[in-house]
């Protein structure tokens, strides 16, 4: 008994990894698409306005949640890097130096820019990350006088991006608080003391679900930053381009663990079927005559979002349409226009 109650949620776990691992793809894809149709620049002003967003939105609530609000305020935000991160899959450092400066460190192979991603990402995007969050965490805490300062970049060669959280004796003024010191090395990682998830909070379960929604986290905040930076003809165009493009690449990659093959419509209507419920949305289907309607109900990714816009859903759209076209040739999916944009969903395949 047992052993079936352990498959089923291992069998669980490794849809909520796929689930994963297509919004990971996605919202790397974004940030490239934005790079090559758009230019650096605006792939720049992109980026900063994701990661700011999401501080803003996670930084201090994250702090509650990991245990890390009492310690002192560099500590506090590379402690908050570390962990998060992790609990996440992404790969990262932490180093105690004293109790004004900690480093983190991001080694190969980076999460953000998997595989030949990374060739495609110009420095300048990655410095906007930097300065869009790991800027803003003295400012969050009410500490002017805390800053980051950044001694490595990967997307530049060198072998990880790495920096320190520091708090001076002064007031940061805006351009001091995300500053570069190339010349400086980060010390050797140490996991013995590196600070440790209290596991009567974090059980497996939780953690599985939480690395799911890490990855899918971004995909929440980016789509309404592209329509506000863009406006919602151009970000629709991207943001379904982005969609169809990662969904025809990653079909193969998450049909296995989520028991679907390739073949026809139907084959593809039962790989929507468990991709819905792996991603905790609800969807009713009926067929006739050999064409298919889904009614989906939630989308719980989207949901309660303060500046939703209609052109959000091309996100969904991009990726049906990418994904049935890795499931196989000609399956058409078409989704009817709903009011405001917003669920139910009512999509037509076949």
């Amino acid at each position: 008994m047992n052993g079936t109650s352990d498959g089923a949620r291992e069998a669980q776990w490794l849809k909520w990894r796929s689930v994963a691992e297509l919004y990971h793809a996605y919202f790397t894809g974004l940030i490239l698409t934005v790079v090559t149709r758009r230019g650096t620049a605006d792939a720049a002003e992109f980026v900063f306005r994701v990661f700011r967003r999401q501080q803003q939105e996670r930084f201090l609530p994250g702090l509650e949640k990991l245990g890390l609000s009492h310690l002192p305020p560099a500590v506090a935000a590379a402690q908050y890097h570390y962990l998060s991160n992790w609990i996440g899959g992404v790969h990262v450092e932490y180093m105690y130096e004293n109790d004004a400066k900690a480093w983190i460190r991001y080694p190969p192979p980076r999460w953000i820019w998997k595989g030949t991603a990374i060739c495609g990402v110009p420095g300048e995007v990655s410095r906007a990350m930097l300065r869009g969050w790991h800027a803003n965490n003295g400012v969050a805490l009410g500490n002017l006088k805390l800053g980051f300062v950044c001694t490595k970049q990967s997307v530049d060669g060198q072998d990880g991006l790495e920096g320190y959280y520091c708090e001076y004796d002064h007031p940061l003024e805006i351009d001091q608080r995300m500053v570069f010191a190339r010349h400086l090395e980060a010390p050797l990682f140490d996991p013995a003391t590196a600070p440790a998830l209290p596991v009567a909070s974090w059980p497996k379960p939780r953690l599985e679900k939480a690395y799911r929604n890490y990855a899918m986290e971004y995909v929440r905040t980016a789509a309404p930053v592209m329509v506000q930076v863009f406006g919602p003809e151009d970000a629709g165009y991207l943001l379904h381009l982005t969609g169809k493009l990662i969904g025809m690449q990653y079909f193969d990659e998450i049909a296995n663990s989520l028991g679907a093959t390739r073949g026809s419509a139907s084959e593809f209507v039962a790989f929507l079927r468990a991709l819905f419920e792996a991603q905790d949305d609800v969807a009713d289907i009926s067929e006739s005559g050999g064409a298919f309607e889904i009614r989906q109900q939630s989308w719980k990714l989207m949901a309660d979002l303060g500046d939703y816009h209609p052109a959000c859903a091309r996100v969904l759209e991009g990726l049906f349409d990418g994904l049935a076209a890795g499931c196989g040739r000609h399956i058409p999916v078409h989704l009817k226009p709903s009011p405001g944009g917003k669920p139910p969903f009512v999509w037509s395949i076949g």
